[in-house]
């Protein structure tokens, strides 16, 4: 039988579905997201709570404070559309108007004591939306004693939970390498030192501890000459991931030094921009322990996978986490296409938030 709340929430999740679907028809991608920014923070007004704009780009904070308890509480969803074929679901949106409804619920019948602090981050970890957010104050103007995240998970039941403290998503590493050759001298050849550079950065991964989650794709390899001519130039793109700091750290000095040894070694110059995106992700054990106890009572053991493996991919919610304790959480979403939101979901991840809620936020 299902949950009393989520029964509750089933009630209205039908207009949330619609909000979900008009969202996503509007085609609104980040950074902008004035539509969907002004839809949320209307929604929200209506409903009772304190609503401040503008945070982080289009980001939205909602509060709501119900009696004399002191703790104080985040949870948080993103806003950002990423590029789909037509029809798709869009998964963000369905992460808005899951706590969107949640929202709804705790307006009306929520019962707590202390703060709620509705996080609407403006962009994904592509534009550096909860950076953003967090260097423009975020926990100063709205302190939070801990934040909590939910994102879809494909290829995983649907309705199922999947929690896991300690490292828990990879970094994201951006890096850019351009290769400066000598378009007079045949020997100074970008193209064959890219070459070289791209064999060289395969075998990084390979020689790091079997132990670790480790990643260095290699995304793009470009130059361009009339023919018989050597390339003047040529860039490599890259992503790194790490699933430790350490490993993070290290893996940008391999890939830096490789890169420059190995240019040196083909008489070209190397310039290698290694650009810093999102941390490791990391869920703290009290945190995460509360989230998963929580998933227990509301889905039952069957549906909960209390220490779910890392995962490769990255969110930059790992931003919040190095300022606040929290957890980040994935609900399956099922085996259709990556990117589309199971409108299944909705009820389920906001009875969840809503639960959240009301149990951290009573009794102190």
């Amino acid at each position: 039988m299902p949950h009393p709340l989520i029964d509750s929430i089933t009630a209205h999740a039908q207009m949330f579905v619609k909000l979900r679907r008009e969202l996503q028809s509007s085609g609104e991608r980040a950074p902008a997201n004035l539509h969907t920014s002004d839809l949320v923070a209307g929604r929200l007004e209506q409903w009772g709570y304190k609503v401040d704009r503008g945070l982080g780009g289009s980001g939205i904070v909602a509060q709501l404070q119900r009696g004399k308890g002191s703790k104080r509480l985040g949870l948080r969803a993103d806003m950002g559309a990423l590029p789909m074929q037509p029809g798709s679901a869009g998964s963000q949106f369905g992460h808005t108007a899951m706590l969107l409804a949640a929202a709804h619920y705790l307006a009306r019948q929520g019962d707590f004591s202390g703060t709620l602090n509705l996080v609407f981050q403006s962009t994904d970890q592509a534009e550096g939306g909860a950076r953003r957010m967090v260097a423009d104050g975020l926990f100063d103007q709205f302190p939070c004693d801990a934040i909590f995240a939910m994102h879809s998970a494909a290829r995983h039941p649907q309705g199922r939970l999947l929690l896991r403290d300690g490292p828990a998503m990879a970094s994201h590493d951006e890096v850019s390498i351009t290769l400066h050759g000598d378009a007079l001298h045949g020997a100074a050849d970008p193209v064959v030192a890219g070459a070289a550079i791209v064999m060289g950065l395969q075998s990084i991964a390979a020689r790091t501890d079997a132990q670790q989650l480790v990643a260095v794709q290699i995304s793009g390899f470009e130059a361009r000459a009339v023919a018989r001519a050597v390339a003047p130039n040529a860039t490599l793109q890259l992503g790194v991931r790490a699933l430790d700091p350490a490993v993070r750290d290290k893996l940008q000095r391999r890939v830096t030094t490789l890169t420059e040894l190995q240019a040196l070694s083909y008489g070209v110059q190397a310039t290698v921009d290694y650009r810093r995106q999102a941390p490791v992700l990391i869920n703290s054990p009290l945190e995460t322990e509360v989230a998963r106890q929580l998933a227990m009572e509301l889905l039952g053991p069957g549906q909960v996978e209390p220490q779910a493996p890392a995962f490769a991919g990255c969110d930059d919610f790992a931003f919040m986490l190095e300022q606040v304790p929290g957890s980040y959480l994935l609900l399956g979403n099922g085996d259709g296409p990556e990117q589309d939101f199971n409108e299944a979901n909705l009820p389920i991840g906001a009875a969840y938030w809503a639960m959240l809620a009301q149990c951290y936020l009573h009794g102190n």
